[in-house]
């Protein structure tokens, strides 16, 4: 599978048992769709991030083209009070999260800011991103 990004090739890196597949070049990674619910706790935080993802149509970012199916992605919010921009198959094959937003995604639909996925990522993306994980 190639990054929508930038065209390089994706490679799988598991977190909590769950394979997603990262791109080494621009450090976005991609998740089929059900994999962003299973890397979030099961809260209300996570309850309350999922149906804040809403269509955005007035983004002047790129248009990527899906890794599964080659349809162009749409641009979709996530998040009530920190809005995070990120690309949804129109065909329900995933998410496409530029680098550092996985973290910052995961951050909001979790309770628990030191679980060992935000670590991980945190890990990922320190040198990347300013990201300020609540202890």
């Amino acid at each position: 599978m190639r990054c929508p990004n930038c065209s390089n090739p994706l490679i799988v890196i598991e977190f909590d048992e769950i394979e997603t597949d990262y791109c080494i070049k621009c450090k976005g990674i991609w998740l089929d769709a059900g994999e962003l619910e299973s890397l979030l706790e099961d809260s209300s935080a996570k309850n309350d991030l999922l149906n804040s993802i809403k269509l955005q149509t007035e983004s002047k970012e790129k248009i990527l083209k899906c890794p599964i199916c080659n349809s162009k992605m749409r641009k979709v919010s996530a998040g009530n009070t920190e809005t995070i921009l990120l690309d949804e198959c129109p065909n329900n094959h995933g998410f496409w999260f530029d680098s550092g937003e996985i973290l910052s995604v995961i951050i909001l639909g979790s309770i628990d800011k030191n679980n060992k996925v935000i670590q991980i990522l945190s890990d990922m993306y320190k040198n990347e991103i300013k990201i300020k994980v609540e202890e």
